[in-house]
């Protein structure tokens, strides 16, 4: 089979198309036969590098995973062959506290696809039956591919951590990305009002077409003054961050008092500042969040099945194309998810 293979870190050009051994299903396991994988920032970081983390190199990427299946390990029940799977991101141990109780990221043993173990960036992949589930009918696997880590990340941010309520203002910064456009939708399923930011008027554009209220152009205006003008001075409820240093300390400042900082990644740096006597205060909480649990994301699918939910989808590339889909990732000019198509 064709897969994707990282062996060194570095720029795009380090993606290989290799030729690999089709992987063989064991008891209680499934062989898929990819037919579309999303793109995500997780990839880029793996692809360059993380000082201090190690990644089990040669490695395949890919987390976000959709096909049909192809065979069954010995004993597996629930599929049958041809069904059309969303395989989830993450798998754990099972056998935890934390697992048992449904909170699968906190286990010792979890992992993502693509990062701790082989990802889907190939023709075929073989999971445990526990990690499938079924895709939603009225998505194709381009668009269903767009959907798993971004929707889990962004439900578990504000269903488990945040707790989002009716009424409540969210700020949702990075409009454009997976996981914040995930976020504007879900968070007005919960009731919420919501404020965006984005890097051109094109994707405040398309937030204020999610469902945001109001969007602002983060290069021209200052999102903390226009929170706080938004909410009649104040303050956001909750804000939802991937951006890191060059949005916390304003972020922080324009939350309303017992407000919730909820964040899943830095991507502008890692080291954080503000005036933490803002913090103490005005009750603040921050709050770090990695993926979601299983029962997550059932709960996300079946908002989509019924179209409550749905996937942005940017651009569509061959597997050949895959250090080009980085490389349009690695622009930030689309506006959802970059998807291969194999």
């Amino acid at each position: 089979m064709r897969a994707v293979v990282i062996r060194e870190h570095g720029g795009p050009e380090v993606l290989r198309i290799e030729e690999r051994p089709v992987p063989q299903p064991g008891p209680g396991e499934v062989r898929v036969r990819v037919r579309a994988v999303g793109v995500n920032h997780l990839d880029l970081w793996v692809r360059r590098g993380v000082p201090g983390h190690p990644f089990p190199l040669p490695i395949v990427p890919g987390s976000d995973v959709v096909g049909t299946v192809d065979a069954l390990g010995a004993g597996t029940r629930g599929f049958g062959e041809g069904d059309a799977v969303v395989v989830a991101p993450g798998y754990s141990c099972g056998r935890c506290d934390a697992c048992r109780s449904g909170r699968e990221p906190l286990c010792r043993e979890y992992g993502i696809l693509g990062e701790s173990r082989d990802g889907g960036c190939a023709e075929f992949l073989v999971v445990g039956s526990s990690s499938l589930f079924p895709m939603p009918a009225r998505l194709d696997f381009a668009s269903a591919a767009a959907v798993p880590l971004v929707f889990l990340t962004a439900w578990h941010m504000l269903v488990d951590r945040a707790r989002v309520r009716p009424g409540e203002t969210v700020l949702v910064h990075a409009a454009g990305s997976g996981v914040s456009s995930a976020a504007i939708q879900i968070a007005r399923l919960l009731g919420a009002r919501v404020l965006a930011t984005a890097g051109s008027p094109e994707k405040c554009e398309k937030a204020l077409r999610l469902g945001a209220e109001e969007a602002v152009h983060h290069r021209v205006s200052d999102f903390g003054r226009e929170a706080r003008r938004w909410t009649s001075g104040r303050g956001v409820d909750v804000a939802v961050d991937h951006v890191g240093a060059e949005t916390f300390d304003g972020t922080i400042r324009c939350l309303a008092k017992g407000g919730r900082y909820v964040t899943c990644g830095a991507t502008s740096g890692y080291e954080m500042k503000t005036d933490f006597r803002l913090v103490f205060f005005k009750g603040l909480s921050i709050l770090g969040s990695t993926m979601g649990s299983n029962h997550e994301l059932s709960a996300v699918l079946a908002h989509v099945a019924a179209g409550r939910l749905d996937p942005v989808l940017d651009r569509r590339f061959a597997l050949e194309e895959v250090a080009e889909a980085h490389r349009h990732l690695e622009s930030r000019t689309g506006f959802g998810k970059t998807v291969l198509v194999l």
